[in-house]
């Protein structure tokens, strides 16, 4: 996958790229010191306040998964929003099954801090080839 063409003087565009690589590298200070101190994570059934919760529920995660590889197909920005493309996959350490998800990430920052990041999860879509 060729990762779609970034600018690394948008600050937008590096905070993406930077939760890409926390995620990859399991990297739960990282991810979390990319928001606000009130900044919220949303995934479907979970909402995450504070960068402490952020960290926290990173952390957990990156203590039970490994292998995440994250391709990121496009990056559209405008003002202090963005919205994100991205595949992700990961190994779930226990049971050794891999999992698949595309991902529609919607990012509000604040100050060049995440504000709020809302995933869109489709976990099925990327199993059909």
């Amino acid at each position: 996958m060729v990762e779609p063409e970034s600018n690394p003087s948008n600050p937008i565009y590096a905070a993406i790229y930077t939760a890409q690589q926390a995620w990859v590298n399991g990297n739960a200070d990282e991810f979390a010191d990319l928001f606000t101190e009130t900044g919220e994570f949303v995934v479907p059934g979970h909402v995450y306040r504070g960068r402490d919760a952020i960290r926290d529920v990173t952390a957990e995660f990156s203590q039970t998964h490994n292998n995440v590889q994250i391709d990121i197909h496009r990056i559209i920005s405008e003002g202090s929003q963005a919205v994100v493309e991205w595949q992700w996959q990961d190994t779930d350490i226990a049971s050794g099954k891999r999992t698949v998800a595309d991902d529609a990430i919607v990012v509000d920052f604040e100050a060049d801090l995440i504000k709020r990041w809302r995933e869109y999860i489709d976990a099925t879509s990327s199993s059909l080839g």
